[in-house]
Order: structure tokens, then C-alpha cells, then sequence
């Protein structure tokens, strides 16, 4: 039977530090948006955008200030619409039907906003908040990171169904024209490797209880390729009739590929040389990384080129140790870019651009132990139909992402900026 781990303090400076940068940054991504954009729901799996403002808010209040004896609420009757999925919280709202509040507007969740920040602010200026409420504090804070990046692929979404196709900013600049460095396989020999990170709190910084324990694998003998594919190497797919050849698709993705009539990438243009982006409607970047793929895509294109998707214990085998830089969305590009020269042997855009599909099941890892009270909802609980991306996109917070961070999502799902990066056994 594993230990209970030590759960050392927080350290007291280390919220604040984040807590009123995360916290802006929420409401300079909604600002181009009116109140009109921020009530859209394009499909079941997005969320409009003045639901993520408000819901990242109730979070804040809930894990943070509720706990506290004496709390007031500052719009209990809001419960029920701002609950995602914590059932120990009490009722929720319908997931799709998350579209259909008018009410409460736009002005009366950024004035929820600014109320709530008030007081967590003052509790942190009194140094008032004690290791579970700074805990849950910098839980809140990534829980809003994620929030941040499903406000810009939500709203793509959004905007790519009104036929007007309207850009999220026009300002958004364009990648200057690169090419994408060629692809090359960097061998790997079999090998014992630590993966995961430490249950948190702990010294190494945060993780999700996902991302624990930490514990030794074997990584077999195999190669990867130094870059995502590009659009370029994509569109070689589509156009050698890759969406019309069963043989390359598991077979739930090719019933879905049938039912839904996917012959290309989300967002892109029959024409494939053009695509919808969060800057409106443009060229497509043939060096780019390919994106808005779902598994089913990534791993049909992976058989098509006579390779495979990697593993999630070797792709962050080969992340462990790299610096995080790539394109972020602090960098306000808010498309992949082309890959960079990089060094020989050494994989380039492990992070940032795209996230990277694997072949990894979403599972617990031996010993896991999900966080206690509410906040053990987070992750736990849908471990069972998901795969696992790795690496962060251009829409990820800079500093969000880490070697050992698991994102997930269903099979089919293509909204996220998702690409693929193929591996092959040796």
C-alpha cells in the first residue's frame, strides 16, 4: 500500500503572484467579443464565452471563498447555470443548452467578476487565506487557463458556422512565409523512464492529479519525428483520397467519417488552400502544423504514412528536459506557425502550435489517487472513452503547458487545435 503523501504548505506570495494576471487576461480575450458573440453555441461541446467568464468566477468562489465560514454568496441563484459538472456542488444547467441564458448579461457577470476578484484580492492582501484555500487558489487560476483556451477555439468554432465567417480579430498578424524544416526520425533505444510528476502540492510546482504519481516505465526502442506534420504533408492525404479508404480508419472513425462527411480538416476550404481562422479567413500556411484534427484523422493519416501516433510515456520521454518554447497564445499569433530549424536530433514544437495527438488511452496511472472534497471531480471521473494530447497549441497560456501536463478528449472531437506528430517502431 503506497504512502500518503506529505502535502507541503503553499507558499503564501505564490498566488498572488498569478492571481490578477490570469485573471485579466480572461477579460482581454472576451473583450473583442460583444455581448451578442459571448451568448453563441455553436454545438453541444463548446460553451459560450460570458458562461466561461461566469463559470471560472463561481470556481473561484466556490473552492476558494465559500469554504470559509460566513461566506456570502454573491448570486447563489446562479448555482445551477454556472456548475459544469460537480455533482458534490449540486445541480447543474444542461451542457447544450448553455446557449439559451440570455440571462444574467454580459454586464452583470463581468460586475460577478470584479466582485469576486475584490475579495479574493483583500484576503490575499490580509494574507487571509490558508493552505487550502491558496491551494485550491492556484487550481482555480489553471482551471481558468483551460477555461482561456476553450473561450478562443469556442468562439472559432462559432464564428466558422455564421456564414458571414467574421474574424475574432482582424488584427491578428500573419506568420511571415517559412518552410517547414524537413522531416527527420530521431531514434530512441529502449529504455527505463520515470513519467508523471509528483502528487501536488510539492516542490516541483503544480500538476493535476492526473499527471500522478510519478513512476517508471519501460519505453521501447522506437523513432520520432522532429516536427509536427505540416499542412502541406496533409493535404498529400486528402488529395491521395484518404477520407474515401476504409482500410487506413479504425472503425468507429470511419463510420464517423461517413455519417458526418469529413474529406478534409475542420475550418479548411474545399479548395484546401484556404481555411477559417481566429483571424478570419485566409491563406492556408502549407509549413504550418496541421490542426483540428481529430484521433481518428491523426491516426489514419499516421497508418497512410507508414508510421503510427506515439505513445503518451514517449512522447514526454522526449519532452522531459526541453525548453517550452513554441508559439503560445501570449505570443497573439493564435494559429500554428512553421516548425523552426531546430537542432539535429532533437525534436522542434514539442510545445506550443498544436497539441499532439498520442495513442494513449486516457487512464489513471498506477497508484492514482484522485484530490479529495469537490475538487475530486476535476479529472478522475472521465477516465474511460478519451485519448490523451500532450504539448499545449497557440491558444495554451505560455507557461501552462509541461512535459507531464495530460490534456484529453474524445476520439472525435476536432474543435481543439490538435495535430499530430508520428512516431514509428525501430
Amino acid at each position: 500500500m503506497l504512502a500518503s503523501p506529505v502535502e507541503p504548505a503553499i507558499p503564501v506570495d505564490a498566488p498572488a503572484n498569478l492571481f490578477a494576471q490570469v485573471r485579466n487576461r480572461t477579460c482581454v480575450l472576451a473583450a473583442p467579443l460583444s455581448a451578442e458573440d459571448a451568448m453563441v453555441q455553436s454545438m453541444a461541446d463548446a460553451s459560450p464565452a460570458k458562461w466561461h467568464l461566469a463559470h471560472t468566477t463561481w470556481f473561484l468562489e466556490r473552492f476558494v471563498l465559500a469554504p470559509r465560514p460566513g461566506h456570502v454568496p454573491f448570486a447563489p441563484q446562479w448555482d445551477r447555470l454556472l456548475n459544469s459538472y460537480y455533482h458534490s456542488a449540486g445541480p447543474m444547467h444542461a451542457r447544450p443548452q448553455r446557449g439559451h441564458l440570455s440571462r444574467p448579461s454580459l454586464d452583470e457577470v463581468l460586475a460577478y467578476r470584479h466582485a469576486v476578484d475584490a475579495c479574493v484580492q483583500a484576503r490575499l492582501d490580509a494574507g487571509d487565506l490558508d493552505d487550502t484555500a491558496r491551494r485550491n487558489l492556484l487550481l482555480a487560476l489553471q482551471h481558468e487557463q483551460q477555461h482561456q483556451e476553450l473561450l478562443l477555439t469556442d468562439i472559432k468554432h462559432a464564428f466558422w458556422c455564421n456564414p458571414l465567417r467574421p474574424a475574432y480579430r482582424e488584427d491578428l498578424p500573419v506568420p511571415a512565409p517559412a518552410e517547414a524544416p524537413p522531416l527527420q526520425w530521431i531514434g530512441v533505444e529502449e529504455t527505463l523512464a520515470w513519467i508523471g510528476a509528483p502528487a501536488w502540492p510539492g516542490a516541483d510546482g503544480f500538476a493535476y492529479d492526473n499527471e500522478s504519481p510519478r513512476h517508471r516505465v519501460v519505453v521501447p526502442a522506437h523513432a520520432l519525428a522532429s516536427r509536427p506534420v505540416s499542412n502541406a504533408e496533409y493535404r498529400a492525404f486528402v488529395e491521395d483520397g484518404g477520407y474515401r479508404q476504409p482500410l487506413l480508419w479504425l472503425s468507429d472513425g470511419w463510420a464517423t467519417v461517413q455519417a458526418e462527411g469529413w474529406t478534409r480538416p475542420l475550418y479548411w476550404d474545399e479548395d484546401l488552400e484556404h481555411a477559417h481562422t481566429l483571424g478570419g479567413h485566409r491563406r492556408l500556411d502549407p509549413a504550418a502544423p496541421v490542426c483540428h484534427l481529430a484521433h481518428y484523422e491523426a491516426d489514419a493519416y499516421a497508418r497512410w504514412a507508414g508510421a503510427r501516433l506515439p505513445t503518451e510515456s514517449e512522447w514526454e520521454h522526449a519532452a522531459q528536459g526541453v525548453a517550452g518554447a513554441g508559439n503560445f497564445a501570449d505570443d497573439g499569433v493564435l494559429e500554428p506557425v512553421a516548425a523552426p530549424a531546430g537542432a539535429a536530433g532533437a525534436p522542434v514544437q514539442l510545445f506550443g502550435d498544436v497539441w499532439e495527438w498520442t495513442s494513449s488511452a486516457y487512464g489513471a496511472y498506477p497508484g492514482y489517487r484522485p484530490w479529495t472534497g469537490g475538487i475530486g471531480e476535476y479529472n478522475g471521473k472521465f477516465m474511460v472513452g478519451q485519448w490523451v494530447l500532450r504539448g499545449g497549441s497557440c491558444a495554451t497560456a505560455r507557461g501552462h503547458a509541461r512535459a507531464s501536463y495530460r490534456n484529453f478528449f474524445p476520439p472525435a472531437a476536432r474543435w481543439q487545435f490538435a495535430g499530430v506528430r508520428l512516431a514509428r517502431d525501430c
